[in-house]
């Protein structure tokens, strides 16, 4: 059988995910390191995500708006921990204006240098806080309920595109409550939307939970994450929502005057996933030929494809082509009308550009086709039969229009369940330590996957020594299940009584 790709995901799986990324034409350096120009068919998934994500956020309540991507420096410096877990990753604005450096090129102005330096927003805690500070004022104003788009600046040093780059687009929330009960209900009631989203719009199974005390955002008291499994085991952390007690509001002096005339601190959350999904997606849903997508995030859900031969009956072709396009518009499936695509440009190998990127539906359409009302159909989820031959099918054009709401709500659920069996059957249940060691020092030939473990929840330095134990291994504490069974055993690190599980694997 040969496949699309020049790479496989058994040969190389990071070579493989480059790989999948440029032949979906998905994005591209752009000259800056860590920095990615996302083509359109990336961006088109992006905007599918926005899209249906934006519609959740808001059936809860919350409203969008916009914030500078500048912040002054003496924002950070107000919360110790906030600053000291971003200081390494920060980008610094010092001028404003450029000059000629007498040598053919330019250097800043030293007459413009800025009174404070600007930080290039890595994230939006301390100047949206120093705004809720500005409109709230009496209990009558809580909770305040915000939630921007934007992009955000994070330095990194190791980059790898949508996973983990220098700039990155994302939604971030942050919300402002009367009372602890109402903000630890809010940072949960968000996890929830992030797991539901995950996993009925991307069909990327994930499981919610609460990373340990040593993996809390800077300045958080509690900090909750999806974590999704790629096919090569490893975890990514694809969504965080954050519970962030009254610390921010200390420190931007958030108050409000409550129902007895008492001045108090807000409580406040802050919760965001980004194009870090997309990458998520690739890693989850991909195969040896390309990206797989799943209908719901699919920027065209079918493609249709006009077989031209530069001759007088290309446009019967076409005008087959695009009269099916119309009837198949007049359908919708996953609770939207079908997003139909006829692929018009001229050229030889269009069915495999778009099998590389990823289209749920591929339908060919010949001079065959037209004379007897039939289309050539390929699902990408199923490309190949039993003989590893392609799985083309001819459907008389009235089946398919009346089988295809069904073949799209199809491809979605089995996605789905095929990354969820996958999972599943990488995750090990451990006793003691010494299976850990050895789950994760079996060599590199398998799925290694995680392992579920009991956990009494150290802190301080017994924590500290049982990250500086995983980091040997490479490995990290993912999250604790939301609603895991109790534990019965000991802790696999302490030998002292669990009081939950943890899955433990490597990660992104």
């Amino acid at each position: 059988m040969k496949h699309a790709l020049n790479v496989t995901r058994q040969a190389d799986f990071a070579a493989w995910y480059q790989a999948v990324i440029s032949e979906a034409d998905m994005a591209e350096d752009s000259g800056v390191r860590g920095c990615m120009v996302i083509r359109p068919w990336g961006y088109g998934i992006w905007e599918r995500i926005q899209k249906l994500l934006d519609q959740r956020i808001k059936e809860t309540g919350h409203e969008n708006c916009y914030f500078p991507i500048f912040i002054p420096l003496s924002y950070f410096e107000t919360e110790a921990s906030h600053v000291d877990g971003f200081a390494k990753e920060m980008a610094v604005v010092t001028h404003h204006r450029l000059i000629a450096d007498g040598k053919g090129g330019l250097m800043p102005d030293p007459a413009a240098k800025l009174e404070e330096p600007l930080i290039v927003r890595p994230t939006s805690e301390t100047v949206i806080g120093t705004a809720m500070a500005r409109w709230v004022q009496s209990w009558r104003d809580l909770p305040v309920l915000i939630n921007q788009w934007a992009n955000v600046v994070r330095w990194e040093m190791r980059t790898r595109m949508f996973l983990r780059t220098s700039e990155f687009l994302w939604q971030e929330g942050h919300t402002a409550h009367a009372t602890r009960d109402d903000a630890v209900e809010e940072t949960l009631k968000m996890l929830e939307v992030y797991r539901e989203f995950a996993e009925t719009c991307l069909a990327m199974p994930v499981i919610a939970g609460e990373k340990p005390e040593h993996e809390r955002f800077p300045g958080a008291e509690a900090t909750y994450s999806i974590e999704a499994m790629m096919q090569d085991g490893k975890a990514l952390q694809a969504g965080t929502s954050h519970f962030l007690g009254q610390n921010f509001a200390k420190a931007q002096n958030i108050r409000f005057q409550d129902k007895d005339g008492e001045f108090a601190h807000a409580w406040t959350t802050s919760w965001g996933v980004s194009t870090r999904m997309i990458g998520g997606l690739i890693m989850v849903h991909g195969d040896d030929d390309g990206l797989r997508l799943p209908p719901a995030v699919a920027p065209h859900q079918i493609v249709i494809v006009p077989m031209l031969r530069e001759v007088p009956e290309d446009e019967a072709v076409l005008d087959y082509a695009r009269a099916l396009r119309v009837e198949l518009l007049k359908l919708s499936a996953l609770g939207e009308p079908l997003r139909v695509h006829v692929d018009a440009k001229a050229g030889k190998g269009k069915r495999w550009a778009w099998v590389k990127k990823g289209a749920p539906l591929i339908v060919e359409v010949g001079g065959r086709d037209v004379a007897g009302q039939n289309v050539s159909l390929v699902r990408r989820d199923r490309l190949y039969d039993a003989a590893g031959k392609l799985a083309s099918a001819v459907l008389p054009r009235a089946a398919f229009v009346a089988q295809v709401v069904g073949m799209i709500e199809d491809i979605q659920a089995g996605l789905f369940a095929e990354a969820q069996a996958r999972r599943d059957a990488a995750i090990v249940r451990v006793d003691d330590w010494a299976a850990i060691e050895a789950h994760f020092t079996g060599g590199e030939d398998r799925v290694i996957g995680w392992v579920e473990a009991d956990w009494s929840r150290p802190t301080g330095p017994a924590l500290n020594a049982v990250a500086a134990k995983l980091k040997a291994l490479k490995l990290t504490v993912r999250n604790t299940p939301v609603g895991a069974s109790a534990p019965t055993g000991a802790c696999v690190f302490t030998g002292e009584p669990a009081v939950e599980h943890v899955l433990i694997g490597r990660t992104y």
